[in-house]
């Protein structure tokens, strides 16, 4: 028989596969059902015997032939027991060649010594081989060599026995030597069909598994291309906090449960002082590192309900949930003094980092942040024409019912602690003056 191909997988003359590894691991996946078929086996063959005991007596009768063939077939009947004890206790032991060969010999010499015996019972003799050579092939888990072995020895001691023990007219003999090579023919092909059969699935199985594999590996890198998708479409690449996309995002839903909660929502605007300064005499390199830096400042005053998001090259946009205005500015404060406070080497120590902040807070009927968002602008614009380095907190808008000339109560949040800038720009009069964040057009 040529070598055929299952699937990239060749297999041998056996129907087996070339491969010793893979033809392993195919009979080790076939163990359990190897062991069940050959305890079945066991059984039945014990049970045939015993059967055929009481068919000896009425043959034989109670003489020396019966008991020579009863005990034979008691002895074969026990080492079947045996065998298919040990295979229900250890399952491997249905693969061993070894015993499952030695004990096909003794059955098929049990088999083979009842002919003279009983030399008159030619038609059973012949029946009884042709349905061993057949078990043989589909029902004792043994390599096809061993089966073919088997039935080898099988059909030379049948001719034997035949032409010693229980000469048989030549045309039955003919027609009994032809049964048996037909029947070991349909074996070959049954059992090597069946094996070829059994491969492919094994083989299909194999590649199915492979794909599978396959596939949860390429859905896992999906997965996680996905979301670095997600975080470059989220993070800002270069500070590493949420850009302004996903700013918005955030701080709307914020707005949404300040809405419903009727709870504060303050706004900060942040802005690096003289920042095209700074990048034009030391670089962008260095630039990029102060954004870093001043992103990983502002994480570091903020609470972690806080939402952070860099709103545009060197602004900040920073969303305060419970927070009113006067919480809005003490963080803003801790946000300048630690930069301020911040040292870097590139930039020596004639060069200082600050920032101007401006503040205000969503009133109670806006139900967008672009009103909140234009007042803490125009009050970050104020923070720069009073000398930068501050935190301006917005004033909120005119209340109807009031007038213009009976100012509300709560004016004096309108303040501005402001100190010298380091680009020796004008600062205020006063440090810590209050100077109200015009709700006019920002100034040029």
């Amino acid at each position: 028989m040529t070598p055929s191909a299952v699937d990239g997988h060749e297999l041998n003359w056996q129907a087996e596969f070339r491969d010793s590894a893979l033809e392993a691991l195919f009979q080790r996946t076939l163990l359990s059902y190897h062991a069940c078929q050959l305890r079945l086996a066991l059984g039945v063959i014990a049970a045939l015997l015993l059967a055929f005991s009481l068919a000896d007596y009425n043959l034989l009768g109670p003489g020396e032939a019966f008991l020579t063939l009863l005990a034979m077939r008691l002895m074969i009947v026990a080492v079947c027991l045996l065998l298919a004890l040990a295979v229900w206790q250890r399952p491997a032991v249905a693969q061993w060649q070894l015993p499952i060969n030695l004990v096909c010999l003794l059955g098929l010499s049990g088999l083979l010594l009842v002919i003279p015996l009983r030399p008159e019972s030619s038609g059973i003799h012949v029946a009884s081989i042709v349905v061993a050579s057949m078990a043989l092939y589909l029902f004792i888990p043994s390599r096809l060599p061993w089966m073919l072995a088997g039935n080898a020895y099988l059909f030379l001691g049948f001719v034997m026995s035949a032409m010693l023990w229980a000469p048989l007219p030549p045309g039955l003999m003919l027609t009994s030597l032809l049964l048996l090579l037909f029947v070991n023919l349909l074996g070959f092909v049954t059992i090597t069909r069946i094996k070829r059969l059994k491969r492919e699935q094994f083989a299909l199985l194999l590649e199915e598994r492979s794909a599978n594999r396959r596939l949860k590996i390429e859905i896992r890198e999906r997965a996680a291309l996905e979301t670095r998708l997600r975080h470059m479409a989220c993070i800002d690449g270069l500070t590493g906090i949420a850009n302004r996309r996903h700013f918005f995002e955030l701080a709307e839903q914020e707005l949404r449960r300040a809405r419903r909660d009727g709870t504060p929502l303050a706004i900060c605007m942040v802005d690096v002082d003289l920042f095209k300064q700074l990048n034009d005499r030391h670089g962008h390199a260095v630039g990029d590192l102060v954004l870093s830096s001043v992103a990983s400042c502002c994480q570091s005053v903020l609470r972690e309900s806080d939402v952070l998001g860099r709103y545009g090259g060197e602004e900040f946009v920073i969303a305060l949930p419970l927070a009113d205005l006067a919480t809005a500015a003490a963080i803003g404060e801790r946000l300048r003094d630690r930069v301020r406070a911040l040292k870097l080497p590139v930039l020596g120590d004639e060069t200082s980092l600050t920032v101007t902040v401006g503040i205000s807070r969503v009133e109670e009927g806006e139900s967008r942040l672009d009103h909140a968002l234009l007042r803490a602008d125009r009050a970050l614009y104020a923070g720069k024409a009073q000398g930068r380095n501050c935190v301006v907190v917005a004033s909120r808008p005119q209340q109807p019912g009031h007038s213009s000339a009976d100012p509300p109560a709560w004016a004096s949040s309108m303040m501005a602690r402001c100190m010298n800038p380091p680009d020796g720009g004008v600062a205020p009069s006063e440090a810590g003056s209050l100077a109200p964040a015009s709700a006019g057009e920002p100034p040029p």
